[in-house]
């Protein structure tokens, strides 16, 4: 008797109840056309803004989800620099973290949005460029020659969560994924000669890919790659404004619940969609945390900008608007700017003196600053 949702009979031949979610698709669709349109709005320089700082995001929180901790401002350094951003940033990234920026600008920046084999292998060869995950050596840039289970637990008492299709299934697999993806053929999915909606299409396949679960590690961050990549078709440009791995990051138990529901269910996603749609409605949603936060930056250099005295307050004072753990003081300046006390604490006042910084109210030995913006 089939466990799982690829075993059954009519695998990939998804079904839904629109009706169960019509309202909620709508919304997004609007809410997706406010944002666009808002941007718009932003100009060249501030959507440059707006699109990095996504990125940031996006890069970031979907290796979280993964346990993978990357550090924001070499994600930072590294995407400013392959874009071509002004202010690259001071940080040097690492090979790990390049590859993680590079599969996804090249998921969401590339007009070419037509996944292939060799597109993929090369998304997961950015991702592990030592060979490894970990201390462990991987299969890299190709299918998974072995089994693959989702386990939690500690030894001997471990749950199988999910096991994926056999290795020798998953040629055939990726390619009726990939033709689907790609428009080659028409599937059971796209009822009364209607091609399904590209909000709709990002949420299949993000299942379908992650329940093929084809490589030895990464899947899932190629699978919200792949999300980004036909959700920029659905919002029409090829610059990310909400991250939808934010988000997940955000739901990140709801999300692991209602994946193994459905991977354990029938063909009726239903379920799955309303979630999906839940998600994404909430990323766009968040976005205007990030456009407001552009558009505050911008307004603050073009007040400030001829006040600044050097090259060190410029830095400090990005870095306060960016990414910036803990409090200010001037032992932490110092120190991020290779400077002594002495220049730090001339920095500072210089800044307070022209009303851009401001001494927090606690004072005595744990004197620090805030931005006045």
């Amino acid at each position: 008797m089939p466990i799982y949702i690829h075993q059954l009979k009519n695998w990939a031949n998804f079904q839904w109840n629109e009706q169960d979610f019509i309202s909620l698709l709508s919304e997004v669709r609007n809410l997706q056309g406010k944002l666009m349109g808002k941007v718009e709005l932003l100009g060249f320089k501030l959507k440059d803004e707006a699109n990095l700082e996504t990125l940031i995001q996006d890069v970031v929180q979907s290796s979280e989800i993964e346990g993978d901790i990357l550090n924001p401002e070499q994600v930072r350094s590294s995407i400013a620099t392959r874009l071509g951003l002004e202010n690259s940033g001071s940080e040097h990234s690492d090979r790990h973290v390049d590859g993680v920026v590079e599969m996804m600008l090249d998921a969401t920046q590339n007009s070419n949005k037509i996944l292939s084999d060799e597109r993929l292998f090369g998304w997961h060869a950015a991702l592990f460029p030592t060979g490894r995950s970990g201390m462990y050596k991987i299969e890299v840039a190709k299918w998974r020659s072995g089994d693959m289970q989702v386990v939690s637990g500690g030894m001997g008492r471990e749950i199988i969560h999910y096991e994926a299709p056999k290795a020798e299934l998953l040629e055939q697999e990726m390619k009726q994924f990939i033709d689907w993806f790609n428009d080659k053929t028409f599937s059971p999915l796209e009822r009364d000669e209607e091609r399904i909606d590209p909000i709709l299409k990002a949420c299949v396949a993000h299942l379908w890919f992650v329940t093929i679960h084809p490589f030895d590690e990464g899947n899932g961050r190629i699978a919200r790659a792949i999300t980004d990549m036909q959700l920029s078709k659905a919002d029409g440009v090829n610059q990310r404004f909400y991250s939808m791995s934010a988000q997940i990051k955000n739901e990140k138990k709801s999300y692991y619940n209602i994946l193994e529901q459905t991977q354990k269910s029938d063909l009726d996603i239903t379920e799955w969609v309303i979630w999906f749609l839940e998600c994404l409605k909430n990323a766009i949603l968040s976005s205007n945390t990030i456009i407001d936060k552009v558009v505050q930056k911008h307004q603050f250099w073009m007040r400030n900008a001829g006040l600044i005295s050097n090259e060190r307050q410029q830095k400090m004072l990005n870095k306060l608007m960016d990414n910036f753990d803990g409090n200010l003081t001037t032992s932490k300046w110092a120190k991020i700017t290779k400077s002594s006390q002495d220049t730090a604490l001339r920095d500072i006042t210089d800044l307070v003196n022209k009303g851009i910084l401001v001494k927090a109210k606690s004072g005595g030995r744990s004197t620090h600053y805030e931005l006045k913006l």
